[in-house]
């Protein structure tokens, strides 16, 4: 049994010299040093030879949902894709690269977090937060997204560059929730306040994590499980959960799905049935990455809070993911000057 990994390109792990083809290739967005141990453990309880392939922090999502694309015709490789949001599978699924399956693991998921047609699941959900460094700013002085851009903050707030993982998605979800005009003159301040240096606009979620951790700037967008690395570490940070009495606050699943051209359909059916368990969503929750479930009924420490702790943006994931692609071009226009 053999498990192979990559950050950016692929590393191999085992036995050198080995030329064995894997019994699955998974694709994989979620942060590795989160996934990396629950790819691990399925390789070695099912006995299979697994081939775990990640990105980089810049490219989440939208670098990998591009090999996936470009190798779907004449060299099909993966098997699996488990993606740390949902727009890119929900925009994959659209263009038919997506097979059905309805995983009995699945069944006791909302329906809100399952493609109808079972092409792709949501589990382990993370919410886009402001993360605040206390000893520079009040959390309770935080309440909104548009606080961002208030002029007492200039040159001390942060957010990564939208144009891949949740950071994408966040903003493409802000075209549904607030209407075209205000979207628009959300993501228009941002660029343009970019430009003139009153904001910070980094790589990554992790980038702005480790920005506001360390006082170089006051807060920032991330997402609830860079959120939680800082908490646990012991930095004098805190999680505002924006907008509860507005638009409300973004909450993004995992999710999971299997190639329409995947050579190895029945282990990619076993990865799936596995990693939709409940026991598997509690472990996410426990974990570094604080993921909450999107059961209700699956525990989760204290820290993790669940949907009734803020007020959830109403939006239709199926139609993040059928615009997601329009949007990002879009974004690219005014993000790339």
């Amino acid at each position: 049994m053999r498990l192979l990994l990559s950050p950016s390109l692929l590393v191999l792990l085992g036995l050198a010299g080995c030329a064995r083809n894997p019994d699955l290739v998974i694709y994989c967005s979620l942060d590795q040093e989160f996934s990396e141990e629950l790819i691990l453990r399925f390789a070695r309880e099912s006995g299979l030879e697994v081939r775990a392939e990640y990105d980089i922090e810049a490219n989440k999502n939208v670098g990998l949902a591009t090999r996936i694309r470009e190798e779907a015709g004449s060299r099909p490789r993966c098997d699996v894709f488990w993606s740390n949001e949902c727009a890119q599978v929900v925009a994959l699924g659209e263009e038919g690269l997506l097979q059905t399956y309805d995983s009995p693991s699945a069944r006791d998921i909302p329906a809100d977090f399952r493609d109808p047609e079972h092409r792709w699941t949501g589990f382990a959900a993370r919410a886009r937060v402001l993360i605040v460094n206390t000893q520079l700013v009040p959390p309770d002085q935080i309440v909104s997204m548009w606080d961002l851009f208030d002029p007492r903050w200039k040159g001390q707030v942060a957010m990564a560059r939208p144009l891949a993982g949740t950071t994408n998605t966040h903003m493409t979800a802000l075209y549904l929730a607030l209407g075209e005009k205000e979207a628009l003159r959300y993501v228009e301040t941002a660029a343009r306040l970019a430009q003139d240096g009153s904001l910070n606009l980094v790589t990554g979620n992790a980038h702005v994590m480790r920005l506001v951790r360390d006082g170089q700037a006051a807060f920032g967008w991330t997402d609830s499980d860079d959120f939680n690395v800082a908490r646990e570490a012991g930095f004098p940070v805190a999680a505002v959960y924006p907008d509860r009495d507005g638009v409300g606050t973004l909450l993004i699943p995992n999710t999971v799905c299997i190639l329409a051209s995947a050579p190895r359909a029945e282990a990619a059916r076993r990865f799936v049935d596995w990693i939709l368990r409940p026991e598997i969503e509690a472990e996410l929750a426990r974990s570094r990455s604080a993921q909450i479930p999107v059961r209700a009924n699956v525990p989760r420490p204290a820290h993790v809070v669940g949907p009734d702790a803020f007020r959830a943006m109403k939006v239709d994931g199926r139609e993040v993911g059928r615009t997601v692609r329009q949007r990002t071009a879009e974004l690219q226009e005014l993000f790339l000057k």
